[in-house]
């Protein structure tokens, strides 16, 4: 079987459980970590923040184990959690490699209500950029060091949280003034060499173009 044949052949349940079971020992190595017992299928980490990127590293960099994609970045609010104690938030990270089919890992790293702040892996993983903005967005959780930290999904007048657990699920925002994403747009200009000599104005939307009624 060609090496390329073998990275397209799914891994058993078996493999997969060694794998992670070697890579979390290989970090005890690396970085405090201690086994997050929420995930039953296969072995997870949890560190602290200060040692997050130097796992990411070592999960990324460390060629028997090349941790080479990052799936996602995903918040959880343990508020009303049945049975949980300690931090109320946390972010996981899901990596995969895509050289060995067994190897996906799981890092995670809780969260205090009273300091949430996170550093940011947007410089590591290109797709951290958007999913650590989605996370921001909706649980409220920085992360430092973030080159555009801001909302994603909710609009830029949005108060509050949404994913959080004790946001109002019905609750609703009114959007006053479009956000023309200028920032976003000058700095991809800048990039490619161009000078923006006058800022694009907000676009105020005209009053026969909003919604008519109350707003919620």
């Amino acid at each position: 079987m060609s090496q390329y044949a073998k990275q397209l052949t799914p891994a058993s349940a078996a493999d997969f459980a060694a794998a992670s079971r070697n890579t979390f020992e290989h970090l005890c190595a690396i970085v405090p970590a201690t086994r997050d017992g929420q995930e039953t299928i296969a072995t997870a980490a949890i560190v602290a923040a200060s040692d997050l990127r130097k796992a990411v590293l070592f999960l990324r960099d460390t060629p028997e184990f090349a941790y080479d994609m990052l799936i996602d970045i995903v918040g959880i609010d343990y508020l009303h959690y049945e049975g949980h104690k300690g931090s109320r938030f946390a972010v996981v990270y899901l990596f995969k490699s895509i050289a060995f089919a067994a190897h996906r890992f799981q890092l995670k790293v809780l969260v205090d209500e009273e300091h949430l702040n996170v550093p940011t892996i947007a410089d590591l993983y290109q797709i951290a950029n958007w999913q650590e903005r989605e996370v921001y967005d909706q649980f409220g959780i920085h992360f430092e060091g973030h080159p555009n930290q801001k909302r994603l999904l909710n609009h830029f007048e949005f108060v509050g949280h949404p994913l959080r657990k004790d946001y109002p699920a019905q609750k609703r925002q009114w959007l006053s003034t479009n956000d023309p994403m200028i920032d976003q747009l000058e700095l991809r200009l800048k990039e490619n060499g161009i000078d923006v000599l006058d800022p694009m104005p907000l676009n105020t939307p005209a009053v026969e173009d909003l919604i008519k009624g109350d707003r919620l």
